[in-house]
């Protein structure tokens, strides 16, 4: 069999991509019988991505974007936030999550280094999320995740944080095609080209956390995951083999945040296992 002598970076076509996108969120807002959305907007190019297409997809009349910073966010990010918010004409709220976060990051147990920030980042994470749910229930609105195909891919995100959403339109996006994307659907040049960062502490990036970088990340996910070679393969066509092998258990390790939790099966019909529904029937929610 001829090995190939590169491994790619996945390629998409941008705006059959966002309109595959637009039609997906539809569609979801008619199976589960909502007409808003509520996002959480961190000035970053995921959740920018996102609100883009969410406003094309139902008004921006009916989108909230929720900036929810901590005393150490960057202010660069909520002027970033807020460029989006103008480009779309959508209703925005400022809801400063410090004085809900500091009060656990109070009780927590001592740590050091990059273990604390990792818990640390995770609190604020989640709180957000509760924040975003309690905006959801009073707005009458779903929750639009922001997290694309490589942080799933790599479990780098919070269960229950920015991980939990009533739907993912960008959850099959790898990021090296996200800012394609987002430069088709018009998301302003500044937020598409900052350097991607949770901005769970001072100084933090997405590609120093990692030790990777997201282009070198995609190539090994796209040949692992959508080619499915083998590790050998991938270092057969010029990727660096610790880079894979990294790669590959991550992915393995990281399954339990892409599934629901499993279920000891004792009965004939066991919710999630055999008993299952689409998302909209009768008697739903409408």
């Amino acid at each position: 069999m001829d090995l190939p002598s590169a491994a790619p970076l996945p390629e998409i076509e941008p705006a059959q991509a966002a309109e595959v996108m637009i039609g997906f969120i539809r569609s979801q807002m008619e199976q589960t019988g909502f007409s808003r959305l509520v996002i959480g907007l961190s000035g970053g190019v995921d959740s920018a991505t996102v609100a883009f297409l969410a406003a094309r997809a139902i008004g921006p009349e009916n989108l909230l974007a929720v900036r929810m910073p901590y005393r150490t966010s960057s202010e660069a990010s909520q002027t970033d936030a807020l460029r989006v918010v103008t480009a779309l004409g959508c209703q925005t709220e400022l809801i400063d999550i410090t004085p809900m976060v500091d009060p656990m990051l109070a009780v927590m147990e001592e740590g050091e280094g990059a273990e604390l920030n990792v818990r640390r980042g995770n609190v604020m994470a989640r709180q957000r999320m509760i924040v975003l749910y309690d905006r959801s229930a009073q707005f009458d609105a779903l929750v639009v995740g922001t997290s694309n195909k490589t942080e799933s891919l790599l479990g780098y995100g919070t269960l229950h944080g920015d991980m939990a959403a009533a739907l993912a339109p960008i959850g099959d996006l790898y990021k090296t095609q996200l800012r394609a994307v987002a430069r088709e659907l018009g998301v302003p040049d500044e937020v598409v080209a900052k350097p991607p960062s949770a901005d769970l502490w001072p100084g933090q990036t997405d590609e120093g956390e990692l030790g990777r970088s997201y282009e070198s990340l995609d190539r090994a996910l796209f040949a692992l995951v959508d080619r499915r070679w083998t590790v050998d393969r991938c270092v057969a066509a010029g990727l660096e083999r610790d880079l894979v092998e990294w790669v590959a258990s991550r992915v393995a390790r990281m399954e339990f945040k892409r599934q629901l939790p499993p279920v000891a099966k004792l009965s004939l019909r066991t919710p999630g296992i055999d008993h299952l529904y689409p998302r909209r029937r009768p008697g739903s929610r409408r």
